[in-house]
């Protein structure tokens, strides 16, 4: 995964790597540039030097030097014209120097003439040095400077959609609290804004539809399902079946208590929803599960073996508690196998359920997702541990699940605030 940046950060680093592209590309160019035009100012010098040695031979001085910048030869035969850098030495500086130098061959009054004049180039490439330099050092500030005003003018550009992306964050649908988003002069952030208000209106009231519809149909099952079982019960009761009958009235018996445990399962699950559940009490886990053992134990589940090391207490609601226990221990007898231990264990702010398992879940991921079955064949509602999640994530406890030495372990952590 790609790591993110932040906003503004980004431009900034854009903003900077443009600049100091351009800032060297600028720089490159006028040393080039420079050092041409002055290359050519001193070719120019040349030139006019040798076009006054000339005149003055013709006009008969004698010939005369003055080295290194001017020499004037006399040669057998005329060459041609040669225009070059060297490095020559220069006595007045008792150094070697680099010069630009013209050599040119003139017949000048009937005799040929080699005439050389150079102008130092040192002197041309130290300025040309410096207005580089002074054009970065004008360049850098005037960067500087940009990049402070253009940063402090994005963060005030941006502010608007900073807010709004904070109030998102923060939105959650059963909050009653409508969405304080700032509005903007910028036509697009203005947009997003009034997008950002419709899309969670719209969502609010979906989700308002859809819990309304939840609670309407789980209070509407309940009456006929009691009817039906009525029925049922009657029917047993007050006539003569065959065997057959009676398994098949059984069967639907089952799958009546069935849907009972869905709807109330389901109901369960939108009052956390809608925080119905504000009642918070000193709840002694410890004797909770002691007693939803020896019940257990009285269906014939005689291998549940607990164990508590210290009093476990947890501030949450009484009735919570109860699914909570209750939920975790009747997942973990229905996938044990018969006669297999089932262990439950108390520890300092721990609660560790472990049960025998032939192998790991394939999707441990999904345990905790409503109406997620591992196995297809199982008569679970998927339903239970999602409610287990769905009352740890209320206050605030973590849940894990591992497989380890052939059993599955849940733990639950009621010190351990889960990071959101």
């Amino acid at each position: 995964m790609n790591k993110k940046i932040k906003l503004i950060k980004k431009t900034s680093r854009t903003f900077l790597l443009t600049g100091l592209f351009l800032a060297i590309l600028s720089s490159v160019v006028l040393y080039l540039y420079t050092k041409k035009i002055l290359e050519s100012e001193v070719e120019e010098v040349l030139y006019s030097t040798e076009a006054r040695v000339e005149s003055a031979l013709k006009n008969g001085t004698e010939q005369f030097g003055l080295p290194p910048v001017i020499e004037v030869n006399r040669v057998e035969v005329l060459g041609r014209e040669i225009l070059k850098d060297t490095i020559i030495y220069d006595p007045s500086e008792d150094e070697m120097e680099l010069f630009r130098e013209l050599s040119t061959y003139k017949t000048i009054n009937g005799t040929n003439y080699q005439i050389t004049v150079r102008n130092m180039v040192v002197e041309s490439e130290d300025f040309a040095f410096a207005i580089v330099i002074s054009n970065v050092a004008i360049f850098v500030l005037a960067f500087i400077f940009l990049f402070y005003f253009n940063t402090t003018r994005n963060l005030k550009l941006w502010t608007p959609f900073f807010k709004n992306l904070e109030q998102m964050k923060r939105f959650s649908l059963t909050s009653k609290e409508p969405l304080s988003l700032v509005d903007s002069d910028v036509l697009e952030f203005s947009e997003l804004k009034t997008e950002i208000e419709t899309l969670t209106d719209k969502v609010r009231s979906d989700y308002e539809s859809l819990k309304q519809f939840t609670e309407d149909v789980s209070h509407e099952m309940q009456t006929p399902l009691a009817i039906i079982q009525a029925k049922i019960d009657n029917l047993i009761n007050e006539q003569e079946i065959s065997n057959k009958q009676f398994e098949q009235v059984t069967s639907i018996q089952k799958d009546i208590q069935r849907l009972k445990q869905l709807n109330k399962r389901i109901t369960t699950l939108t009052k956390i929803d809608n925080n119905q559940f504000i009642n918070i009490e000193e709840v002694n886990l410890s004797s909770l599960i002691q007693e939803k053992i020896e019940s257990f134990k009285e269906l014939q589940f005689a291998n549940l073996v607990y164990t508590s090391k210290n009093e476990l207490s947890v501030s949450m609601d009484t009735y919570l508690a109860d699914i909570l226990i209750n939920n975790l221990v009747s997942n973990a007898i229905k996938h044990s196998k018969e006669n297999e231990e089932i262990a439950v264990v108390t520890k300092d702010n721990l609660l560790i359920i472990s049960n025998y398992g032939e192998k790991a879940l394939a999707h441990p991921e999904k345990l905790f997702l409503r109406f997620y079955r591992e196995s297809s064949t199982s008569q679970s509602t998927g339903l239970g541990l999602a409610i287990v999640k769905k009352i740890c994530d209320l206050y605030g406890f973590k849940i894990s699940y591992q497989f380890e030495v052939d059993h599955h372990v849940f733990s639950i952590d009621f010190q351990l605030k889960i990071k959101v």
